[in-house]
C-alpha cells in the first residue's frame, strides 16, 4: 500500500512539474497568435498586455490567468521535488509569485492606449486607472520573482557542480531581465514611439526556459 501511494505522489508531483513545462509555450504562443490576428495590433508598438483590451480581450485575459495557474502548480511540484539543499523554499516560493502576479495582471487590465484598441489615443494613457496601476505593477515582481527564482536555481546547480546549468540559467536571466527593460529606456513616453519587440523577446526567452528547467527537474524526479 505505501508503494503504491509513494508512486502515485511521484505521478502528481511529475504532473505539477508539467504544468511548468506547458505554461510558457503555450502563453507565447496564444500571445503571438493575437499579435499577428487582432486589427489594430502592432506586435513592435504593442505590449501583449495591450490584448486583454477590446472585444476578444477575454482571450488574453484567459491565458495570462491559465498561465499564473500553471505556474503556481508547478512551484508546489517543485516544493515537493526539491526537498533538500539550496533552493529547496525560495525556488517554489518565487515562482509561485510569478505566477500570482500573471494571474493579477490578467485580472486587472492596462488602460487603454497607443493606439490600441483602435480609436485610443496615440500616445500612452495620460492618467492611470486603479486597474491600469495595479496592472502596471504586475509585470514588474512578476519578472523580478522570476528572474530571482531562476538566479535561486543557478546558485543550486553550481553546488550540485552543474556548471553548464549555471551559466545557461545565468545568461537567461540576464537576457530575460535586459531585453525586457529595453522599450522602457528606450522608448518615447511623449509621442507613444516604442519598440516592444525586445520586451517580446525576453518574456519568450523566460517563459520558455522555464519550461526546460522544469523538463530537467522532471526527469531527475522519475529516475528516483
Amino acid at each position: 500500500m505505501s508503494k503504491i501511494m509513494a508512486t502515485n505522489n511521484l505521478q502528481q508531483t511529475a504532473n505539477l512539474l508539467t504544468a511548468g513545462i506547458v505554461a510558457g509555450p503555450l502563453f507565447v504562443v496564444i500571445a503571438l497568435v493575437q499579435a499577428f490576428t487582432r486589427e489594430g495590433f502592432d506586435i513592435v508598438q504593442h505590449p501583449a498586455s495591450l490584448l486583454s483590451l477590446g472585444d476578444l480581450g477575454w482571450i488574453q485575459i484567459t491565458n495570462f490567468v491559465i498561465a499564473g495557474i500553471l505556474y503556481i502548480a508547478a512551484a508546489v511540484g517543485l516544493s515537493r521535488s526539491l526537498r533538500e539543499g539550496i533552493g529547496r523554499k525560495w525556488a517554489p516560493r518565487l515562482l509561485a509569485l510569478f505566477g500570482v502576479s500573471l494571474i493579477i495582471g490578467g485580472l486587472f487590465t492596462a488602460d487603454p492606449g497607443l493606439g490600441f484598441p483602435p480609436g485610443a489615443p496615440r500616445g500612452p494613457a495620460k492618467e492611470f486607472s486603479w486597474h491600469g496601476m495595479i496592472h502596471a505593477f504586475a509585470p514588474v515582481i512578476g519578472f523580478t520573482a522570476l528572474a530571482a527564482a531562476l538566479l535561486v536555481l543557478a546558485r543550486r546547480f553550481w553546488i550540485q557542480n552543474e556548471r553548464g546549468w549555471t551559466w545557461i540559467t545565468v545568461l537567461v536571466t540576464v537576457a530575460m531581465f535586459t531585453l525586457s527593460s529595453i522599450p522602457s529606456f528606450t522608448g518615447d513616453w511623449e509621442t507613444g514611439t516604442f519598440n516592444f519587440v525586445p520586451l517580446w523577446a525576453g518574456t519568450a526567452i523566460g517563459f520558455c526556459y522555464v519550461s526546460i528547467v522544469m523538463t530537467k527537474i522532471r526527469k531527475e524526479l522519475t529516475k528516483i
